[in-house]
């Protein structure tokens, strides 16, 4: 759903005014088309209802698609079970922050970089040992990364392209003007 277009519009009667609302119709890069409904109140004076949001496109996304009726799960336009079987953990990594698979010079570049400049602040070590041995992953996995927002706020502007792409490699190397 990277790149959605505007297909034309359309006009529904609803609401407890007699104008029609205009909404967009876009149409995504896969997928059926989708309705623009962020002005309806607005234009209508009513909201949706969309239980567990089962009809809704919530996000543009240019890194994941997903369509549980059918079974359809990419990332960057590849079937996951596809690069679950082909490729090794840091190649998928690489994927999602370049929209592309690596070349093998730059799967050579990236496992280095990864290998060599990824620290992790002593004190999330602290945090791991604060957590019983039998705690479910997904709560550690949530608390650690909810305490990563403390360790790394200062000084990263997530627009800029060049600040993620540090922030992905190693936070600690930002701290240090590396």
């Amino acid at each position: 759903m990277s790149a959605m277009r505007n297909l034309a519009s359309a006009e529904i009667g609803i609401g407890h005014n007699d104008k029609p609302a205009t909404l967009a119709v876009l149409q995504p890069t896969i997928g059926p088309p989708m309705a623009d409904i962020r002005g309806l109140y607005r234009e209508a004076g009513c909201y949706t209802y969309d239980p567990a949001l089962g009809e809704t496109g919530i996000c543009r996304s240019a890194i994941t698609y997903v369509d549980g009726d059918n079974g359809i799960l990419l990332y960057r336009g590849y079937p996951i079970a596809d690069l679950v079987e082909r490729c090794s953990y840091l190649e998928i990594c690489w994927l999602l922050l370049n929209g592309e698979l690596p070349t093998a010079a730059q799967l050579d570049k990236f496992m280095h970089d990864i290998t060599h400049h990824t620290m992790v602040n002593e004190q999330l070590h602290a945090i791991y040992r604060g957590f019983r041995r039998d705690s479910h992953p997904m709560a550690v996995m949530c608390g650690v990364v909810g305490a990563l927002a403390a360790f790394y706020h200062d000084g990263l502007d997530f627009f800029d392209p060049q600040h993620r792409m540090i922030a992905s490699h190693d936070a600690d190397d930002r701290r240090h003007g590396l």
